[in-house]
């Protein structure tokens, strides 16, 4: 079967293309987004979704407005084989189909875009389930702060059970094999700033010339949802930042992001989500330190944070978190500490 429906990129967004019926409405959503200045990364995401939604629409035969809760239900199922037949598209972890993070993701998608064909009239109403978290039998709270109570309904809630991981971070040796495999002053700076900052690989990416302080040795971070902080970092991060810019970085050059492509015929234009991938996988196979990514070097920032004391409050500005709970799952004992603790307790228990 070809499919019918895919995602290009137009006009400086993502759009759907194809001749699926329902692609009018969800470009019309997706422009509804941006008019609501969600982030570009944020409109392209979405769009992935539904064109997830739409393939599943079209093999099934299903209209936008005959969608029932069973059918999502049926996608959900449709998203976990790793070969659908008929289909020439194959995930890239074939034999486990869709993590439950991402078929969770892509039905938040669906909810919202229903919702959006609500709010429009083209349907009477959503047919995406919406979780709710069991909340037993509590009593309910009185008083003038009692709606923030326990028997408050919290939103969110997901369809597909996940599993509760601990951030993944880095071994130092990792880091410094990886470093040591790095040339240019360019990337090792971006390393530095995921590494010593703590930032996420879309923020390097839009970090501008004007939010380097090189004398306050800070950066003026603009992260999701357009929420802006200030990142303190080491000093070895801005040497590597100067050499860049003195050395590498051609001169006179009217871009405003700071890290820029240096060769080839985009040279000079903003460094791409694909050049910084192909970055990164290419420094990779040179050193051997497979595990290094640009989030696991930011989520091995957050843990050694953790565990040097920093105050909770001061890490959440720091790496940008909205929940507290993003936060707290920084705080955990390695793996050597606790058998450290553990020997210790069994001595005394020996004695």
């Amino acid at each position: 079967m070809i499919m019918t429906v895919a995602v290009k990129h137009v006009d400086g967004s993502h759009r759907l293309e194809g001749s699926w019926a329902g692609t009018e409405l969800a470009n019309a959503f997706l422009c509804h987004l941006q008019t609501r200045r969600f982030s570009p990364a944020t409109v392209r995401a979405y769009a992935f979704d539904l064109v997830c939604l739409a393939r599943f629409l079209e093999e099934s035969g299903i209209g936008l407005g005959d969608l029932v809760p069973t059918d999502v239900f049926d996608w959900i199922d449709w998203q976990s084989l790793s070969r659908r037949r008929g289909s020439k598209v194959v995930p890239i972890d074939a034999g486990r189909g869709a993590a439950p993070a991402s078929v969770n993701r892509r039905v938040a998608a669906a909810r919202a875009f229903f919702e959006y064909l609500v709010m429009t009239g083209a349907r009477a109403e959503n047919p995406v389930p919406a979780p709710r978290r069991g909340q037993g039998l509590r009593p309910k709270s009185k008083g003038l702060l009692g709606h923030l109570g326990p028997g408050r309904v919290r939103g969110g809630g997901r369809l597909v059970r996940q599993e509760r991981r601990l951030p993944e971070s880095l071994d130092p040796a990792d880091v410094s094999m990886f470093l040591a495999s790095v040339g240019s002053h360019r990337d090792r700076a971006i390393v530095l700033a995921m590494m010593l900052g703590g930032l996420r690989a879309g923020e390097v990416r839009r970090l501008l010339l004007a939010d380097v302080d090189q004398g306050r040795r800070q950066l003026r971070v603009v992260g999701k949802g357009g929420r802006e902080r200030v990142v303190p970092v080491d000093d070895l991060f801005f040497a590597e930042l100067a050499a860049y810019l003195a050395r590498e970085r051609p001169p006179g050059l009217g871009t405003a992001e700071c890290f820029v492509v240096l060769h080839g015929p985009a040279a000079g234009g903003p460094l791409t989500e694909a050049g910084m991938r192909s970055m990164f996988r290419y420094h990779r196979q040179r050193s051997g330190a497979v595990r290094v990514r640009p989030h696991r070097l930011r989520h091995t920032y957050g843990t050694e944070l953790a565990a040097a004391g920093i105050d909770l409050l001061a890490l959440r500005q720091l790496m940008g978190h909205v929940s507290p709970e993003t936060t707290a799952g920084y705080v955990h004992l390695s793996d050597a500490h606790l058998a450290a603790e553990y020997a210790a307790a069994r001595a005394v228990i020996g004695r």
